[in-house]
């Protein structure tokens, strides 16, 4: 008996139970843009996805924070000697 394929699917389902309101709100956004309501829900969610990826990788600082970290980049700190002593021993284990 030949062993059964094991290969992942190329697609994957997803299912949700939305009010009768939602629903009609969907189809006439999709009617509006002339696509398939699966089309509209899957490329809205997608757009949703990628903005709230994007928006994790981005720092928002203030005005004070911002010009705080310029001036740390123009001039920064001298190192205490806690940060020394880490990078010495950094070496010593590293090289």
């Amino acid at each position: 008996m030949p062993p059964i394929a094991t290969q992942s699917p190329k697609v994957a389902r997803l299912e949700t139970r939305i009010s009768r309101e939602l629903m009609e709100v969907l189809r006439r956004a999709a009617e509006l843009q002339d696509r398939t309501l699966t089309d509209f829900v899957v490329g809205a969610a997608q757009e949703a996805a990628r903005k709230v990826i994007a928006e994790a990788g981005v720092v928002q600082l203030s005005i004070v924070d911002q010009q705080l970290f310029a001036a740390a980049l123009i001039d920064p700190p001298k190192p205490k000697a806690a940060l020394k002593r880490a990078f010495a021993r950094r070496r010593k284990l590293i090289g």
